[in-house]
């Protein structure tokens, strides 16, 4: 399979390349700029990208990259701090902006010279993403300038004879108008690639792997009925058929009625299930505990403390199995990273596990690909296109420490939203939509009396990956509709809120 390296600078944009080079059918991986230059070689790309990122080249204490990287033969497409590595490295200059001028952030009309490969077939003006406060002051010889705006010449840079190529703009963002077009042309016309990544493929791929890595083993997964672990399942099922134990954790946490459906769902499934009632030992757990990377550490540990009960009922397991997938990953922190938030089956897992090891078969794959993937084993497309439901469930949507009455109240509110979402038919252009208990009480009338009770906040988005998403603008008829209900069937709520953030600065859940 054809890999593209994506080499993470720390920008925050990163993980949106790596989306826009999958949505053209090439695969990629992301990995820290401090990755050893032996192991990047060893992965064969057949190209390469540097990702934005924050720092100036020029200081000693940026993020830099092995030299004999530009020796390998192989094409190279420097994005914002990736372009100004470039030609910081091969001769040119690259200095702070010595006025206002020079500096450029937000959308900026561009020119480009539609004879580079890099922008064949495109329009010659459009709209680019700029987010750069250094200039290249001087380009290195052998480059040449392929686009430029009212304040910069230089916006782009090409050496074609070495397939190098730099853009101080952002191609991967939605605001630069035709920048999934550019990286298309950097994967097709630079690095002839032949869009061989497809969920067929890959499903073929990773049966085999399983295969061969399970052998006769036997494998226990992590189900928790949301569409990461459904698929995990379809795919563990198909590799190893009778090898597999699912195993449903009912935590006490998860939304109205959700338990019941997930166990009738599974039932029809030639799968060996398990439902394990665990209500009272997490809520035991979590008691008084209101921080949120403790309660994702301690809900995590507690999975895994009950999967290994299990196992020694069942018998001998050798694997542990996950649907973990690629965001969990990068939200969780990789290499030098930040933790934006731990999930609880990656950064929440404890240090020993009793496991021969951990299987992780999405584990590099996005949302929509996993969905697709559901779609090439055949699971029904109610179970392939269910909203996400964190693992942690409740638990990271009720803000503050936990108590079953707490549980119970976000849980019909939950509903209450759910099912007017999908009366109206909302529920069909929404990625993600839920309740949220906040910590927060407020004063109220009801009848005649006061109230002293909880603020809920509502939260719904648009997404088509999940490393970016937009707040959803619901009717303002329907609001006042959930609204009415909540305030009115659920006691101990009197106000209601919706979010309007997006992510970023946001994420999607609150905790």
């Amino acid at each position: 399979m054809e890999t593209i390296l994506i080499l993470d600078f720390g920008g925050q944009y990163n993980q949106l390349i790596a989306r826009r080079v999958r949505e053209c059918h090439v695969y990629c991986e992301v990995k820290p700029c401090t990755t050893p230059a032996s192991q990047l070689r060893a992965m064969n790309p057949i190209g390469i990208i540097f990702t934005g990122g924050p720092n100036s080249v020029y200081l000693e204490d940026s993020p830099h990259v092995d030299p004999s990287i530009f020796t390998w033969g192989v094409p190279i497409l420097g994005i914002c701090y990736g372009c100004q590595l470039l030609a910081h490295n091969l001769g040119g200059q690259v200095t702070a902006a010595q006025d206002d001028s020079a500096r450029e952030y937000g959308k900026t009309e561009t020119f480009y010279d539609t004879a580079s490969p890099l922008f064949r077939g495109l329009p010659e003006e459009g709209v680019s993403w700029m987010s750069h406060g250094d200039y290249m002051a001087k380009v290195p010889e052998g480059f040449t300038l392929t686009a430029r705006s009212a304040a910069c010449p230089n916006v782009a840079i090409a050496d074609e004879k070495r397939g190098f190529y730099g853009v101080q703009f952002h191609p991967e963002v939605d605001h630069t108008q035709h920048g999934t077009d550019m990286i298309r042309n950097f994967l097709y016309e630079v690095c002839h690639a032949r869009g061989d990544w497809t969920m067929g493929d890959y499903k073929n791929t990773a049966v085999t792997q399983i295969r061969e890595k399970v052998g006769s083993g036997r494998v226990l997964l992590a189900l928790s009925g949301g569409v990461d672990s459904s698929v995990a399942a379809a795919l563990l099922a198909e590799a190893v058929g009778s090898q597999l134990t699912c195993v449903f954790v009912d935590h006490g946490l998860m939304r109205l009625n959700e338990g019941d459906e997930v166990e009738e769902a599974f039932s029809k499934w030639a799968l060996n299930f398990v439902r394990v009632d665990a209500e009272s030992r997490f809520l035991l757990k979590l008691a008084g505990v209101d921080e949120p990377e403790q309660k994702r550490r301690i809900i995590g540990e507690e999975f895994i403390r009950v999967f290994e009960e299990e196992a020694r009922r069942i018998g001998t397991v050798d694997f542990l199995a996950q649907g973990t997938i690629y965001p969990d990953v990068i939200e969780s922190g990789a290499g030098d990273a930040a933790v934006i938030k731990s999930h609880h089956n990656v950064g929440g897992l404890p240090d020993y596990v009793d496991f021969k090891e951990i299987l992780e078969p999405l584990r590099m794959l996005f949302k929509d690909e996993v969905r697709q993937l559901g779609r090439e084993l055949g699971l029904p497309e109610y179970l392939v296109s269910r909203q996400p439901f964190p693992g942690p469930g409740l638990a990271i949507r009720i803000v503050g420490d936990i108590t079953k009455d707490k549980a119970d109240m976000l849980r019909q509110a939950d509903f209450i939203f759910r099912e007017e979402m999908a009366r109206s038919g909302e529920a069909q252009r929404l990625s993600q939509y839920f309740a949220v208990l906040t910590n927060t009480r407020s004063v109220g009338v009801m009848g005649d009396g006061r109230t002293y009770d909880y603020t809920l906040a509502l939260r719904a988005v648009t997404t088509s990956d999940f490393m970016t998403a937009d707040w959803a603008r619901i009717p303002y008829d329907l609001l006042d509709k959930v609204s009415g209900r909540i305030v009115n069937e659920v006691q101990g709520i009197n106000r209601i809120v919706y979010d309007i953030t997006s992510k970023p600065p946001a994420t999607i859940e609150w905790e």
